[in-house]
């Protein structure tokens, strides 16, 4: 600068003194990977096997569509008897595989926003969950898992139309989930318990866990590596969410779907009976619509409840001891003697999170493991979760650096970034100790980190140690007589 000074007078210089500071990265971005009504974007371009961004509803509706309409809905109407008695309920073997849209309700419902939609078909296949549509195509490349990859900011993996597959190939989709999570480390498998029907849901545990030998074998690699990427979930719930009759071609509802049986008359279909009996018309049309109760898997609304979590609390914060919105009850009541075995697997680690009903919530989340929970260090979603985090937050920031001199003044620069950093996580409450001193340590520098040989070749080597918080899983209370003091 100062060959530029020339004209007599004042000069003001700028010298940058604070070190580069880092963003924390996004960590409740889920990719829904499922079917859909169709898959075009404004221009009516295909989109396809393309991760598409949507933050609301209203959003999902204008790129994908609707929900599949549901036939198996039939509304009874006592008319014996005074009061006059209706109820509704649904044919489970009837409802349609395709459960993409009401997931993503329960997702916004429990507090979910920004995230991706993975289309990998549309609703022509005659209810068929295609394996290879979902995960790995090894032919065409373009699986619903393969596209994902490139997508940085995915942090969440969810599958919602998978229970369509069977329990092999369930499993199946999930490792190969896990993998790619295990692979980048910078995302999440949420997944629930496969259920099969007629099976209790002692058997289906017994099916993701094995037992320990060839013949049965755990339906997911038992290694720390790639299980510490993921969480399952148990049981579904039922929600208020209602039922889609929608014609996908008029965009009215399809009342011709429903039937009505009524006790003093023929059974008739709902748009039928609107045109004899008014009432009961009414009467019929509020119990689909108000007392229905819809069964869904519970990892949609859970991505929903990391994102709640996550933004009013941090990612540090257990996403457990939350009721799931939108929840009236659940296909399975747990109790404390079921969940023991549940929440921890002495064989292989697999640890299955339960949604229990208690007294607080009808279906309150209330577990808060990965699927390495046998693992001291890995054992907890929100330390996993949380180290995903810092670990992308301060891989971005650092890149910055790539080329610069890899000398003194680099190091210093580049400690001080993270330092503060960190500093800031611990003052949110993210670490540990009373002190930066026990929170974290950052070292990098010739003879710390990096040998004359590693500076040679190129490679600054920074090692970076984290107390992150830990869920209060098990709060013990110690009760003890005391007895009287005469003295």
């Amino acid at each position: 600068m100062a060959d530029n000074y020339k004209t007599p007078g004042v000069y003001v210089e700028e010298v940058p003194h604070l070190p580069p500071s880092i963003a924390s990265v996004e960590t409740a971005v889920p990719a829904f990977i499922g079917y859909t009504q169709f898959a075009k974007n404004k221009k009516d371009k295909d989109i396809l096997q393309v991760p598409w961004p949507i933050e609301s509803m209203l959003e999902y509706q204008q790129y994908f569509g609707y929900a599949q309409p549901e036939p198996g809905i039939t509304v009874t109407i006592d008319d014996t008897q005074n009061p006059i008695v209706v109820n509704a309920s649904v044919d489970e073997t009837k409802r349609s595989p395709y459960l993409m849209y009401y997931s993503l309700e329960a997702f916004f419902l429990n507090g979910g926003g920004r995230c991706y939609i993975v289309s990998v078909g549309d609703y022509t296949g005659g209810g068929v969950i295609n394996f290879a549509d979902l995960g790995t195509n090894e032919t065409t490349g373009k699986g619903g898992l393969d596209v994902i990859k490139q997508y940085s900011d995915i942090t969440l993996i969810v599958f919602p139309d998978a229970f369509g597959l069977s329990a092999v190939n369930y499993y199946s989709l999930h490792q190969e989930a896990l993998q790619q999570c295990s692979d980048l480390k910078n995302r999440f498998t949420v997944m629930d318990l496969y259920r099969t029907p007629g099976n209790t849901f002692h058997q289906d545990v017994a099916v993701l866990r094995g037992d320990g030998t060839a013949n049965n074998p755990a339906r997911l690699s038992v290694d720390t590596e790639t299980l510490k990427y993921g969480a399952v979930y148990f049981p579904r719930i039922k929600t208020n969410i209602q039922f889609s009759i929608r014609d996908l071609n008029t965009g009215l509802d399809n009342e011709s779907l429903i039937n009505v049986s009524v006790s003093s008359a023929a059974p008739v279909t709902l748009v039928k009976l609107k045109s004899t009996n008014n009432q009961y018309y009414n009467m019929a049309k509020n119990a689909y619509q108000n007392n229905l109760e819809m069964l869904l898997p519970a990892s949609s609304a859970m991505v929903g409840v990391y994102a709640l979590v996550d933004n009013a609390r941090g990612v540090w914060k257990a996403p457990a001891n939350i009721n799931i919105a939108n929840a009236i009850d659940l296909e399975e009541k747990i109790s404390d003697y079921d969940q023991q075995d549940l929440n921890v697997d002495q064989l292989n680690g697999l640890s299955i999170n339960v949604i229990r009903s208690l007294p607080r919530g009808a279906a309150l989340v209330w577990g808060a493991r990965t699927l390495a929970g046998n693992d001291n260090e890995w054992r907890y979603i929100s330390v996993r979760r949380l180290f995903i985090m810092i670990e992308q937050s301060i891989r971005n920031a650092s890149e910055q650096f790539v080329f610069e001199p890899n000398d003194e003044n680099t190091w210093v620069r580049i400690k001080a970034m993270i330092e503060i950093y960190l500093t800031e996580l611990w003052k949110a409450g993210a670490l540990m100790g009373t002190s930066t001193k026990q929170a974290y340590y950052v070292h990098i520098g010739l003879g710390q980190t990096m040998t004359e040989a590693d500076i040679w070749a190129g490679k600054l080597i920074i090692e970076i140690g984290i107390a992150a918080v830990r869920p209060a899983e098990f709060i013990i209370l110690r009760f003890i007589q005391k007895m009287l003091d005469e003295s």
